[in-house]
């Protein structure tokens, strides 16, 4: 079996692999603080939960952009699983050519997304990773990674507008029930909702100008499900790709 971590600023999502299957996932805050000893006593714990035997683990492989916790995860799995994590990073082959003008600053999450992409639906494509960030990663049909944009997530969004104004309230984002809102909480739900998805879309026209109108765009991440049923471009929801793409990297090496 193979044990695979997506480790996000907000969220790290573990999975577990029987072969080409993923057979067990979960989805966990990050903390920061956490200890090598705090993620194997919860990591086995959730095995224990799902009557899984540790010692049927084989490999680890971890994407992660929260650097103070990869030393802590490096320790767990040595403590724990008595192997060296493997963390995906600038020379990792992952069958990506990475045209970034410095690939040290490319995120693995987003390699990881742009290797799974292309292996499952092919090239050119679109990542569009609806997360603490809104990340879109673009592959060409040769196999390369050409980039991307960043842009604020809907949380961080949704935190900065209630942050900065005196009386507008927190609220649940969610699709509205009508466009026009009639009462303040559904105003602000529909210009959330409404804003991202013009967002995304925006982007999207314009990127799929420059690659072409076959490139497919995949989303995936904690919002994706809601803000593709009002998307005119993302059509393919896919919320474990960047497991399977951890998983393809690691049987490249």
């Amino acid at each position: 079996m193979l044990l695979a971590l997506d480790v996000g600023n907000t969220n790290i999502t573990i999975g577990i692999f029987e072969g080409e299957k993923l057979t067990h996932n979960w989805r966990l805050r990050t903390i920061h603080e956490q200890t090598a000893d705090e993620w194997g006593i919860l990591l086995r714990n959730l095995f224990a939960l799902s009557h899984l035997d540790a010692a049927r683990i084989k490999g680890i492989i971890i994407a992660s952009v929260v650097p103070p916790l990869d030393s802590s995860l490096a320790r767990m799995a040595r403590r724990y699983f008595n192997m060296d994590a493997m963390f995906v990073g600038p020379k990792t082959d992952t069958g990506i050519r990475v045209l970034y003008d410095n690939p040290n600053e490319v995120g693995a999450d987003r390699v990881v997304n742009a290797v799974a992409a292309y292996q499952k639906y092919g090239g050119p494509c679109i990542v569009v990773d609806l997360g603490t960030a809104i990340t879109f990663d673009v592959v060409s049909g040769n196999a390369e990674y050409l980039g991307g944009v960043i842009c604020p997530g809907v949380g961080i969004a949704t935190q900065a507008l209630i942050a900065k104004t005196a009386r507008l309230p927190m609220v649940d984002v969610r699709a509205p029930e009508k466009l026009i809102g009639t009462n303040t909480v559904g105003s602000i739900q529909s210009g959330i909702y409404y804003g991202a998805i013009g967002m995304i879309d925006g982007i999207l026209e314009r990127l799929i100008a420059q690659t072409g109108a076959e490139t497919k765009a995949i989303a995936t991440g904690g919002q994706a499900h809601l803000i593709m049923r009002g998307s005119r471009y993302l059509k393919i929801l896919d919320e474990d790709i960047t497991l399977e793409g951890l998983r393809l990297i690691w049987e490249r090496q």
